[in-house]
């Protein structure tokens, strides 16, 4: 699985590369953003703007890893998504599951303002 990946203070952008998300690629995906939970940047707004089909296995992966960041006080937010897949995600019902933004820069508003939010909290 071809990707890019952008680091900043807060998170880091990782764009997927391909076509096709489908469930033999879930491994290659945990490879790649599980390792983040463990470095002081652990934020991920991940880029599916070339991604044009993603099969039910894979949707119910992204619900999963987005579930074991937000465990770990970490965002993981989806953007880009095309309309193909958008459909695909709102079909499977797995869409309303999963915390997305239309653009990346909407995306860095919604790491930005939980980094926030949990700063807020441990203050309480």
């Amino acid at each position: 699985m071809q990707f890019k990946i952008d680091t900043s203070e807060k998170f880091h952008a990782i764009q997927i590369k391909e076509p096709i998300l489908s469930a033999n690629m879930t491994e290659e995906l945990d490879a790649c953003l599980m390792p983040l939970l463990e470095q002081e940047v652990k934020n991920v707004v991940l880029i599916l703007q070339d991604i044009k089909s993603i099969d039910n296995a894979a949707a119910e992966h992204l619900v999963k890893l987005q579930q074991a960041f937000y465990e770990l006080n970490a965002s993981f937010v989806i953007c880009c998504l095309s309309k193909q897949v958008e459909k695909s995600l709102d079909d499977s019902n797995l869409l309303e599951l999963l915390n997305t933004a239309p653009t990346e820069s909407e995306a860095w508003d919604i790491v930005h303002m939980e980094e926030i939010e949990r700063e807020l909290g441990d203050e309480l």
